[in-house]
């Protein structure tokens, strides 16, 4: 069987060849031993393996380098660094349905499930097919305002409300399925998903939700009066957030995508219609994971 990609390079391609993309952070000093590694591993395995140019580049791999991945056929990609890294992986191939899978080089590492020193044995459950899929809430963050809405992009931890610079707080009308909730003062609001509870919104005082719970979690940064806590709404609910300020303020997606908000402006999210997929392994559960990282 061969397979034609959209550069018109013809692969072949064996009917049970897995392909995998390999996507590592080029600031994270262990990426370069880690690739070596994998495609060790893989090494006369039937296995294909794929990565950007640039980090193909970086890292002496040019011949499997590819100038846009996402345009060919992969069965998974490898994220290589925290959890940051795998965000922006889950977003790059949120609308292929990719399952995203994370080596983790990073500090907390709630979502890059493959440690470094189990690295060869997870590749070898990933070959045979030893692993779950669990499918994330996405959440999608708009601007509303008198010239319609318009889509700024997907999150999968938050979707976050904050001030450009400047000491005073903001006071953010907050409304649930277009009715009157309550008005926010604060620094800030952090909207997460489940997935996102053990991100900023924890730091922020919010509590942990399981990813498996339909909700969506608002979280106010820096409260003025403890009357304003952090608010669980579903998965369904529609959440606007009215700002009565005409100074500089920020939307920012996962932390690595920023929107300035301008006089006028409405910020609206709802749960996205796709969903991130991301590999995990049977014998790690959710709360092994948590007690792991938060409290050993």
């Amino acid at each position: 069987m061969t397979r034609q990609n959209i550069f018109g390079t013809v692969f072949g391609v064996d009917a049970g060849m897995l392909q995998l993309a390999v996507f590592p952070n080029m600031s994270k000093r262990r990426a370069g031993e880690i690739v070596e590694r994998i495609f060790d591993f893989y090494k006369n395995k039937n296995v294909r393996l794929v990565m950007p140019a640039t980090e193909a580049r970086q890292f002496r791999k040019e011949e499997y380098g590819l100038p846009c991945v996402e345009r060919v056929h992969i069965d998974m990609a490898l994220s290589i660094g925290g959890d940051g890294t795998l965000l922006g992986v889950c977003r790059r191939f949120r609308e292929q349905g990719i399952p995203v899978c994370g080596i983790n080089l990073g500090t907390l590492g709630f979502l890059a499930d493959i440690e470094p020193n189990e690295l060869e044995s997870r590749l070898a459950k990933i070959l045979v097919g030893n692993y779950i899929v669990e499918h994330r809430l996405l959440l999608s963050g708009y601007i509303r305002n008198e010239l319609g809405e318009k889509f700024l992009g997907n999150a999968i931890n938050d979707v976050v409300i904050s001030k450009g610079g400047g000491p005073r707080m903001l006071k953010l009308s907050t409304y649930v399925n277009d009715t009157y909730l309550m008005n926010y003062k604060a620094d800030g609001v952090i909207i997460s998903s489940p997935t996102g509870s053990t991100a900023y919104s924890l730091s922020a005082g919010g509590p942990i939700l399981n990813p498996n719970i339909r909700a969506l979690l608002l979280t106010p940064i820096c409260a003025h009066t403890f009357q304003m806590r952090p608010l669980v709404v579903s998965e369904d609910d529609e959440i606007r957030i009215k700002i009565e300020a005409n100074r500089d303020l920020m939307v920012t997606l996962d932390g690595q995508e920023a929107f300035q908000i301008q006089p006028g402006d409405d910020v609206v999210v709802r749960k996205s219609s796709s969903v991130a997929r991301i590999v995990k392994f049977a014998d790690k559960n959710y709360y092994d994971i948590l007690k792991a990282k938060m409290w050993s």
